[in-house]
């Protein structure tokens, strides 16, 4: 049996008045993923547990398998082991996003405008990150380079125990009402001011100006946790897989569970990433005896952050082309027998461009056991609420595992 588990980041959403009361994924042309739903299983799936922030973290956590309420240690550790960062057990690791700040004054009153900088490219991210690195870094506190604005800082002997909020849940809000909090913080925060100092007047960023792109005008940290200690994969499910992903989130969270995380030339975690490079890389592991493919595209939650309705749809058409269904002609061809899983991780409506915590629909298809077609099941909130229903995203995945 292979299992194929693909997870339409941010996919979820609301009702839209200028959709005709649909939601996006509603709204959406999917044609493949819609065949599957209608000879397959539809649902709803509670990722996120009472109580804790509806992050990227605890949400692919539970659609591994996971409870958060028990493994989540926080986001940036997972993806710092992704970079290959040897985090010893006292080192706290944090995110660090290269953000876009708005506006004249002080440091406070700038209004965080983008998250992700305008998906600026590693390569400028590079050389502003080593800039960072030459004006904080010293031997308790070191930053390293990830992928587009998204970065680590690793302090030793670290404490956890700050407020620090993600850009994200706050865009076009001033900073001022969103700085590092807590004992101890004060370093974050010097940091993040003085940062601002430093990347305005960087060449990179004057040359993105100049094109009329966002500049990464300064760093914002959040996201502290410790390492954490995931059960392998294949001692809960029997299983041995890949991680496919342009985010280092997924790729350690993969690598903590025993994992193999690919790398696909050309993933950008954006709308436009490469769609058939990925196909390629899952159906490349499938043929090198792996039974599990954990494939994450980050689009339509790109898409939402930026309140781009249209991008979010397309988005999702684009996967369902060019993803899901090359995916099942092969699998079909090959003669295996196979499950596919598709969800979002967690809800990222365009209305309000951050995270909420509700339940979001799934498709879950067995070729073993295909059911009668019925064509008013399909990949989206309506159908979703009159399937099944996951009180817990680890649920699920046992459900599917083991069904």
């Amino acid at each position: 049996m292979k299992y194929l588990i693909l997870v339409t980041d941010g996919a979820g959403d609301e009702p839209l008045e200028e959709l005709g009361g649909k939601t996006p994924l509603e709204a959406a042309d999917l044609k493949n993923i819609n065949s599957l739903a209608a000879h397959g299983t539809v649902g709803m799936v509670n990722t996120i547990p009472d109580g804790m922030a509806p992050g990227s973290d605890a949400a692919n956590l539970s659609v591994m398998g996971y409870d958060p309420k028990i493994f989540h240690t926080g986001r940036s550790p997972l993806e710092a082991v992704s970079m290959g960062i040897d985090m010893s057990a006292t080192d706290v690791a944090f995110r660090c996003n290269l953000v876009t700040l708005k506006g004249n004054g002080n440091y406070e009153d700038l209004i965080i405008a983008d998250h992700s900088a305008g998906d600026i490219t590693t390569e400028e991210a590079a050389e502003l990150m080593d800039a960072v690195n030459g004006a904080f870094a010293t031997d308790r506190v070191k930053f390293y380079t990830g992928f587009s604005y998204r970065h680590a800082m690793i302090v030793h002997e670290g404490r956890t125990d700050y407020d620090l909020t993600p850009p994200h849940d706050v865009l076009e809000q001033r900073a001022g009402d969103h700085l590092p909090k807590g004992s101890g913080s004060e370093f974050i925060k010097d940091m993040m001011i003085k940062s601002y100092q430093i990347l305005s007047k960087h060449p990179v960023n004057l040359a993105r100006v100049e094109r009329g792109l966002n500049p990464a005008n300064s760093i914002w940290i959040w996201g502290q946790g410790k390492k954490p200690n995931l059960t392998p994969l294949y001692d809960k499910y029997q299983v041995k897989g890949v991680t496919i992903s342009a985010v280092d989130l997924i790729k350690g969270i993969g690598l903590c569970a025993g994992l193999k995380a690919v790398g696909v030339l050309g993933a950008t975690g954006t709308i436009h990433t490469n769609y058939e490079g990925k196909v390629e890389a899952a159906i490349q592991s499938f043929k090198e005896g792996n039974d599990l493919v954990f494939l994450h595209l980050e689009g339509p939650d790109e898409c939402s952050h930026q309140g781009d309705l249209s991008g979010k749809i397309r988005s999702m058409e684009l996967i369902d082309e060019k993803i899901v269904g090359p995916v099942v002609d092969y699998l079909n061809q090959s003669g295996e027998d196979y499950r596919f899983l598709i969800l979002p991780d967690h809800q990222t409506p365009i209305r309000m461009r951050t995270h909420l915590g509700e339940p979001v629909p799934f498709v879950l298809y067995d070729s073993v056991h295909p059911a009668e077609p019925d064509p008013s099941r399909v990949y989206g909130e309506t159908s979703g609420s009159k399937g099944l229903l996951f009180e817990n995203g680890y649920e699920l995945t046992d459900y599917f595992f083991r069904k």
